[in-house]
């Protein structure tokens, strides 16, 4: 069967991240502990270039990647063209010895009027549009020039079917934004648009899925493993 493998990362922490601020389109650079996940990251990639992945032989574990990332394998990395996940992404470059392509396609949703606020700035001051948020409208957008649920959707499975596309029998990196993160997960997993969130979207960690023609699936959610020594040190600080 004709397939992709995925690496999609959300990228490294923002000050924003931190304060619970709407990004969107806003070019926020990361902050120091963003800087920290997306070197770990990258540690994380060269490890596994270094690793030997000849004792692979059954069909299971190269579909699951038990030993993470693999270097050989990996043709292409594309990210967003915000700063905050070019600049992760540009660790993986170097561990990989790979370009990024830019893609803007891979942007965060846009969320017009309302980027840089806060959500208890919009809770407060706009019940009706944080009730519109909490329900997940699908069809709502926050503001001029902003994109509903159904628009984010539309464009994610756009580029993700553009991209895998050109890859089919090895592995792409995507590095991007927890909405689109968001956007993959309901995608592979059937969730629909309204269904509450129960599933993390963490900065920097590693989320494996499968791509075909006909669908995408999810391998593994949430690998974090590379950011327990960030743990380490920010438990002694």
């Amino acid at each position: 069967m004709e397939s992709t493998r995925i690496l999609a990362i959300r990228h490294g922490e923002t000050h924003w991240n931190t304060q619970n601020r709407i990004q969107g389109h806003i070019d926020i650079g990361l902050n120091p502990k963003g800087h920290q996940q997306a070197a770990l990251l990258g540690k994380a990639f060269v490890i596994q270039e270094n690793h030997s992945t000849n004792h692979e032989t059954n069909h299971e574990t190269n579909l699951h990647m038990i030993d993470g990332p693999h270097r050989s394998n990996t043709m292409a990395i594309y990210s967003s063209d915000l700063e905050r996940a070019y600049n992760t992404a540009e660790h993986i470059s170097n561990a990989l010895g790979l370009p990024i392509t830019k893609d803007r396609r891979l942007r965060e949703r846009n969320f017009g009027d309302f980027e840089g606020k806060t959500w208890a700035d919009i809770e407060l001051h706009s019940p009706e549009v944080s009730r519109k948020w909490r329900m997940r409208d699908p069809e709502w957008r926050p503001g001029e020039g902003s994109e509903s649920l159904l628009d984010l959707e539309l464009r994610v499975k756009g580029v993700v079917n553009d991209l895998a596309s050109k890859h089919v029998g090895s592995q792409i990196v995507i590095v991007s934004h927890g909405g689109v993160m968001d956007m993959l997960y309901r995608w592979a997993t059937g969730q629909e648009m309204q269904t509450p969130r129960t599933w993390s979207l963490e900065n920097a960690v590693i989320n494996r899925l499968l791509w075909t023609p006909q669908h995408l699936s999810l391998l593994s959610w949430g690998d974090s493993g590379h950011l327990d020594e960030l743990s380490i040190d920010d438990s002694a600080a």
